[in-house]
């Protein structure tokens, strides 16, 4: 199963840390936390991984791109112009960047990412945030529910409103 990341917002509620980079690259602990969630998603098994990029998409695939050569040693021959990656690090995924536009809204980002999709059921997450949630049981739950889809949130106090929740978890106002 494929897990959508939505990394294209302008991270304007940390402008002081996305000037140069989007939200999803701002590090924690020297890793971005984007690395972050697809660690957790891979710890459960998930390693396929489409990233819905926009603002600064650059510097994710330039991540990405660049992976190996940012944590493995490297031999660089400077007479034969050859370099030699002795990877240290390895991660078991697999990860598509998909360019969606700086000013595309979230439902039409996700739209973009169908042709990827091939149909199949698929896990979606924001980039710009980290949970404990544990992801085998949320499937499970999600199927068992016969809902159309499952949704995790928290309830973070702010100026963009909450999310409105009956006692079986059904969304009422958002």
């Amino acid at each position: 199963m494929k897990t959508v990341i939505f990394a294209g917002g302008l991270g304007s509620r940390l402008s002081e840390e996305t000037g140069e980079r989007p939200k999803p690259m701002v590090e924690i602990g020297g890793k971005p936390i984007l690395w972050h969630i697809m660690k957790i998603y891979s710890y459960y098994g998930f390693h396929e991984f489409i990233v819905l990029t926009g603002y600064l998409s650059h510097v994710i695939k330039d991540y990405f791109i660049n992976y190996y050569t940012r944590y493995s040693d490297i031999t660089v021959d400077m007479q034969d112009h050859r370099v030699t990656l002795h990877t240290t690090r390895e991660e078991p995924w697999r990860v598509t960047m998909l360019y969606t536009g700086e000013q595309t809204m979230t439902g039409a980002r996700l739209k973009k990412a169908e042709a990827y999709l091939k149909g199949e059921r698929f896990l979606l997450t924001y980039g710009d945030g980290l949970s404990t949630i544990n992801i085998p049981e949320l499937i499970a739950f999600h199927k068992k529910s016969g809902k159309i889809a499952t949704l995790t949130a928290v309830q973070p106090e702010g100026k963009f409103g909450a999310l409105g929740l009956t006692e079986d978890g059904v969304v009422t106002s958002f």
